[in-house]
C-alpha cells in the first residue's frame, strides 16, 4: 500500500523533530520530494521508500540537509553542493550584493596601457567553495571574465559544476594558480575566506564541524590569518579603483578593516542584521 505524500512528510517530520531539527516540516517536505525525484519512475514504491530512509538517516545523523539534497538555495538560485563542501549561508548574500553593486558602480572600460580596452571586466571569487557568489554573478552580469579559486579539490570540482563553463576555476592557495597576466586586472574580488578561530571549531554545530572541510572553516588562532594574507596580497591583483568584498564577523570586522587599511586600501564595514551578514568593502587607491 502506497503511503500518501502528506503522511510521509508527517512521519519524516516527527523523526527530524526528535533529532532536534528546528525546521523539521520544511526539511521533511524537501526530503520526500527529493526521494521521489531521484528514483526512476519504474523503480516502484519500495525503492522510493529506501531512498527516503537513507536520506532521513543521514539527516538524523547530522549531515547538512543541503549535502543530502545536493543543492543549497542562495539568492533565489540552486547551487550544487557535494558531500564535504562548505554549504553557502544566507549571510554570504551580503558579499554577493556588495560585489554586484561594485560592478554596477564601476562601469568604466579597462585600461590596457594603450588606451581603453574592450575586454570584459575581470572578477574573482577567492576561497570559492561551491562558487555560489560567482555563479550568481555570472547569471546577473553576463560577459564577465570570471575566475574562482579554492584549495580544496572537492570544492573546485563542485565550483566547476556550478559555473558550467561560464568561468574558470583553479585550485590554489588564495591567488596561487592564477595566471600572472591577471595581476592588476580584477575589478572585483569577492571572498568568504575562513574566519573561525581554531579553538572555536570544536564548538561549531556538528553539521559544520563533521561534514564541512576544515579548510573552509579554520582561520587560525584569532580567525584572521587568511584575512591578513589577503590584505597583504590583494593590492597587486586589484585594478586601480578595484573593490575587495571580504566576509567577516561582526566581532572581527574592525580587525579585518584595520588589516586592509594598513595594506593601503580604503575600507569600510557593511552590516546587514536581517541576514546576520558582515563584510568589509575595500577599494584600491
Amino acid at each position: 500500500m502506497t503511503i500518501p505524500e502528506a503522511d510521509r512528510e508527517q512521519i519524516v517530520a516527527r523523526r527530524l523533530r526528535a533529532a532536534g531539527c528546528v525546521f523539521a516540516e520544511d526539511e521533511a517536505r524537501l526530503l520526500v520530494a527529493a526521494a521521489d525525484a531521484g528514483t526512476r519512475p519504474d523503480a516502484g514504491t519500495e525503492a522510493v521508500a529506501d531512498a527516503l530512509e537513507s536520506m532521513v538517516a543521514d539527516r538524523v545523523a547530522g549531515r547538512p540537509l543541503e549535502q543530502i539534497l545536493g543543492w543549497a538555495e542562495f539568492a533565489g538560485r540552486r547551487i550544487v553542493v557535494e558531500p564535504g563542501v562548505f554549504v553557502p549561508r544566507r549571510r554570504t548574500e551580503l558579499v554577493l550584493g556588495q560585489a554586484s553593486a561594485a560592478l554596477v558602480d564601476d562601469a568604466a572600460p579597462v585600461d590596457d596601457g594603450d588606451g581603453p580596452a574592450t575586454r570584459s571586466p575581470a572578477v574573482l571569487e577567492l576561497c570559492c567553495g561551491a562558487a555560489a557568489v560567482a555563479t550568481v554573478l555570472a547569471a546577473e552580469h553576463p560577459g564577465l571574465d570570471l575566475w574562482a579559486t579554492d584549495l580544496d579539490p572537492v570544492a573546485v570540482h563542485c565550483a566547476r559544476r556550478n559555473l558550467d563553463g561560464r568561468g574558470t576555476v583553479v585550485r590554489g592557495d588564495l591567488f596561487d594558480g592564477l595566471p600572472p597576466s591577471l595581476r592588476g586586472r580584477f575589478r572585483v574580488i569577492a571572498a568568504n575566506a575562513p574566519y573561525v578561530p581554531t579553538g572555536a571549531i570544536s564548538s561549531l554545530p556538528p553539521e559544520a564541524r563533521l561534514h564541512e572541510s576544515s579548510l573552509a572553516l579554520d582561520g587560525g588562532a584569532d580567525g584572521l590569518d587568511l584575512h591578513r594574507r589577503i590584505a597583504a596580497e590583494v593590492g597587486e591583483w586589484l585594478a586601480p579603483g578595484g573593490t575587495l568584498v571580504l566576509e567577516t564577523s561582526e566581532r572581527q570586522a574592525s580587525d579585518t578593516q584595520e588589516a586592509l587599511v594598513a595594506a593601503g586600501l580604503r575600507a569600510r564595514v557593511v552590516r546587514d542584521g536581517e541576514i546576520d551578514g558582515t563584510v568589509v568593502v575595500a577599494v584600491a587607491r
